[in-house]
């Protein structure tokens, strides 16, 4: 990716990097490396062990050889704001200022480390294609780990174009809107233009973060929202509707209207990463019903008096609501256990609770057949 010049660096903003995020905040944090003579400046894209950098004084290519930790989610990423030396060949970065915000995911390996997709981002903006049937419980992952990150999150419904009316578009945002509590739900065309105004003006406002699947337009969408083609697309297989990785680096881009984007490549695997708060925000509603219900550690599986099961057989809440709720929460347990020793105990002890109960009804079970 190559740089374009600095926007907005003319006399009429009161900073060179503001159309970048910089802030009062920021300034105050860089005090002391400011007084060591080092530059200030925004990751845009990292790249083996470099990274491109906008300062004031224009672009630049730093290497991260003295930020580089062992610990994955301390490395550099685009979107952190970096103290960067003021010449010499190479350049480096001498460290990066504190994160407001990182979007962080669980790796797809056996090690199960997290890994950090974008960072100081105030809006995830997460993209799902209305080409194909809908997955809610992906949704509901992404959404999970949005709200984890300390971002808010935003569902763009692409390619409305291709849904066939008005009324089939306006059930699908409803059955997004039921997944997403809290959450601007917006369905977008970037060939006809629709919903490109109401997304541009909630991006508009600090950094976006864009995520999504293969195949679910964010490429075009970033093009849209740039207005123009900045980003590679390529076409997505008729199939089932899946696309190749067009974007294969995270790219922090300037928007014309203001804020900025981070633009990521697809993701095949959205492994959640100690996201139980992000968890409990998705589904809000199960959480309001359980302070109804008679136990206070009820878990919503055959206790008398639970709220949330009653809202169920109401018709209040859709069981698959219930059913993802507690597939994510057993995944994010499992993640957080593989580093939490007292969790692990915790976890096995219900086990074994669980495991008694059962046995305990069995047997009872037996002892009833047999008098009878």
């Amino acid at each position: 990716m190559s740089f374009s010049s600095l926007p907005g660096s003319s006399s009429s903003t009161s900073h060179p990097l503001q159309p970048y995020g910089w802030d009062a905040g920021w300034e105050t944090e860089f005090g002391p490396y400011e007084a060591e003579g080092l530059l200030p400046g925004r990751v845009v894209r990292v790249d083996r062990g470099q990274c491109d950098v906008v300062t004031a004084d224009g672009p630049l290519r730093a290497d991260t050889a003295f930020v580089t930790p062992h610990d994955p989610l301390r490395v550099v990423c685009t979107g952190d704001w970096v103290a960067v030396e003021p010449g010499g060949n190479p350049r480096y970065v001498r460290t990066c200022l504190p994160r407001r915000t990182a979007f962080v995911r669980s790796t797809s390996s056996q090690r199960s480390e997290g890994q950090i997709l974008a960072a100081n981002v105030d809006h995830a903006v997460i993209a799902v294609s209305l080409a194909v049937e809908l997955d809610l419980g992906r949704i509901e992952r992404f959404l999970a780990l949005a709200w984890e990150s300390g971002a808010q999150p935003v569902v763009a419904l692409t390619k409305a174009d291709l849904v066939p009316d008005a009324v089939t578009l306006s059930y699908l945002v409803q059955d997004v809107e039921t997944s997403a509590p809290g959450v601007a739900v917006v369905p977008v065309s970037s060939v006809g233009g629709e919903g490109l105004d109401t997304l541009a003006a909630i991006v508009g406002g600090g950094t976006s973060v864009l995520l999504g699947q293969s195949g679910a337009g964010k490429s075009t969408l970033a093009n849209a929202l740039l207005g123009e083609d900045v980003m590679d697309v390529q076409a997505t297989r008729d199939v089932d509707g899946k696309g190749r990785h067009t974007t294969t680096t995270r790219n922090l881009l300037a928007l014309p209207g203001g804020g900025v984007l981070i633009d990521t490549p697809g993701l095949r695997g959205v492994g959640l990463w100690d996201a139980e708060t992000g968890v409990g925000q998705v589904f809000s509603e199960i959480a309001a019903l359980a302070e109804r219900c008679r136990f206070h550690d009820c878990a919503h599986e055959a206790e008398p008096g639970c709220a949330v099961l009653a809202a169920i057989d109401t018709g209040e809440l859709p069981e698959r609501r219930l059913q993802s709720y507690r597939k994510l929460q057993r995944e994010n347990q499992r993640i957080v256990a593989k580093t939490d020793a007292r969790l692990r105990a915790e976890i096995r002890k219900d086990w074994k609770r669980k495991g008694a109960m059962g046995k305990a009804a069995m047997e009872a079970k037996r002892g009833a057949n047999w008098r009878s």
